[in-house]
């Protein structure tokens, strides 16, 4: 019986992963790492967390997957420290959690800021640990407009989001729901709860914080450093990211291709849950030439 309590508790550490992971002094990530295989790993958006990723989670396991969704600092189950919140950090951050996972040709996935951040890891440390890169509604290359980029929002529409924040947070995060799908009413009450309940988790200062990063953070000189298979989901009634920003980096990242979600807005991985998870699926299993 000692022999088999010994061979139980063995077998078992050997499957036991860290849900937290530290990046630096005070600061750890919390991690779902999830399955065996090849490795997928998952960025989320503004202000959500992994959590986001739930349906994915499951079907990647079951198609012999190990997934791998990081909550960003500030955000979640993830420690939310006073500091700088912008994509140097968030990326460096990421940088460390695959360095210490020892990951290899991983897929590496980002969802609306977390797809700008996805790009920014990507030209910032020349693929370091990803030979494929994946972006779901990103908020790339900008996401504000400028004089010579007439995509996004306008800055003081945002100014006016980041003043928001500051007051009435739970108000913000209502604005945002009622454009996150194709329609006020794209998404099922339960799953708009489900969400609503995973921003409110989020640091109110990283919350800030993060709205000034997306507003001024320009990427466009970046999407030339990827030099990795690409594909790039968006959805056509996006209001949060509106499509063109698809084509945008299409245009700049040269060997990717643009999946269409035409009864989508910015909730794609929701909306239509079925195709987004079997085009994952099939940009995974595509040969890398």
């Amino acid at each position: 019986m000692d022999n088999k309590e010994i061979t139980y508790t063995d077998h078992a550490a050997s499957f036991g992963r860290e849900e937290y992971i530290a990046v630096a002094e005070n600061v750890k990530l919390h991690v779902t790492d999830l399955g065996q295989g090849k490795p997928v790993v998952l960025i989320h958006g503004w202000p959500l967390s992994d959590a986001m990723y739930e349906y994915q989670y499951q079907f990647l396991v079951d198609k012999g997957y190990r997934v791998i969704g990081i909550t960003l600092r500030g955000f979640g189950k993830s420690d939310k420290p006073y500091g700088a919140y912008n994509y140097d950090v968030y990326a460096h951050d990421i940088k460390i959690v695959l360095e210490k996972l020892d990951l290899k040709d991983a897929t590496l996935g980002g969802f609306s800021m977390g797809g700008a951040i996805a790009i920014h890891y990507i030209a910032t440390y020349n693929s370091a640990k990803v030979s494929r890169l994946v972006l779901f509604g990103a908020a790339a290359p900008i996401w504000t407009k400028r004089n010579d980029y007439n995509y996004g929002f306008t800055k003081e529409a945002v100014d006016d989001l980041i003043a928001l924040s500051k007051v009435n947070r739970p108000q913000l995060l209502e604005n945002f729901g009622k454009i996150f799908g194709a329609s006020e009413t794209a998404l099922p009450a339960g799953i708009a709860n489900w969400l609503g309940g995973i921003n409110i988790e989020a640091s109110p200062y990283a919350t800030t914080q993060s709205l000034i990063a997306l507003r001024d953070t320009d990427l466009r000189d970046e999407l030339s450093k990827i030099n990795i298979p690409t594909a790039i989901f968006h959805g056509s009634k996006d209001l949060i990211c509106e499509f063109a920003l698809a084509e945008q980096m299409h245009q700049g990242i040269k060997n990717s291709y643009i999946v269409k979600f035409e009864n989508s807005g910015h909730g794609l991985f929701i909306e239509e849950l079925e195709k987004f998870n079997t085009a994952l699926l099939a940009f995974l299993q595509r040969p890398i030439i």
